[in-house]
């Protein structure tokens, strides 16, 4: 089993990683590229490219031109550890013990916009750029042209370890950098609705945290088993079968805990 959940725009890289454990991503020369590329870029043209403020315009102009190899602790950090907001709030890395992290260093995986797929562990730099930027670049008109068949490929690899599921916990903007009809894989995504005004629905700020939530819950409990998702019952959600399908598993509450 995979797991795929994105970043997050919210970073952290004061708090000191409390794991020594790290490992190096896999596309970091693909990495390089972009980075070449963005650094051209002046503060306000990352700022009209990215729909940003000015501030944090001229923010990510000076991480791109501080970005640099080798990756090391004292220059960058375990992805899964600096990575902040609703998923990883649910996820609560910083609670998981050295056995839950090689779990998770096997079966989740963390879509990027300019690291491609990163292992839990996988160190990274300071940076913004979200998958649906429209950056032009050497390889099209967007990060999605960019990384083409790169990705799913990665995953196709790692799913010869991990097992023939995916489980899809990333956003839209994320997962359309994976082709799920070449992915060699069942393949289910988790759906989390809570009840609101009368009927269930996606609340965003919720439904980014349970994916956070069910990621921790596979972690934890060792889940490699599909119908095993099934007993997700954190913060008060629970399986419905008859609001699911075979590939989009619905999950409600019927208040927020």
């Amino acid at each position: 089993m995979l797991m795929l959940i994105s970043p997050a725009k919210t970073l952290d890289f004061d708090t000191p990683a409390h794991t020594a454990q790290y490992s190096q991503p896999d596309f970091l020369d693909e990495s390089k590229v972009l980075i070449k590329e963005l650094r051209a870029l002046a503060p306000q043209d990352i700022s009209a490219l990215m729909k940003i403020s000015d501030k944090l315009g001229t923010l990510n102009y000076q991480r791109f031109a501080d970005w640099q190899t080798p990756f090391a602790p004292d220059n960058a950090k375990q992805a899964v550890l600096a990575f902040r907001g609703d998923v990883y709030t649910g996820l609560d890395a910083d609670s998981m013990s050295d056995d839950d992290l090689a779990f998770a260093q096997q079966h989740l995986r963390i879509l990027s916009g300019l690291y491609g797929l990163l292992r839990p562990l996988d160190l990274i730099q300071p940076y913004r750029l979200e998958m649906g930027t429209k950056f032009a670049n050497a390889r099209g008109k967007n990060l999605y042209e960019f990384w083409g068949n790169d990705i799913t490929e990665a995953i196709n690899a790692q799913l010869k370890e991990a097992g023939p599921l995916v489980v899809n916990l990333a956003s839209n903007e994320y997962f359309g950098a994976v082709k799920p009809k070449a992915l060699n894989a069942e393949m289910v995504t988790p759906v989390f609705k809570d009840f609101k005004n009368g009927k269930y629905k996606i609340i965003s700020f919720y439904a980014k945290k349970a994916r956070g939530l069910m990621s921790a819950y596979i972690i934890k409990n060792r889940i490699t088993d599909a119908e095993q998702l099934k007993t997700f019952d954190v913060d008060g959600y629970y399986f419905s079968p008859e609001e699911s399908s075979d590939s989009e598993w619905v999950f409600l509450r019927d208040e927020p805990a």
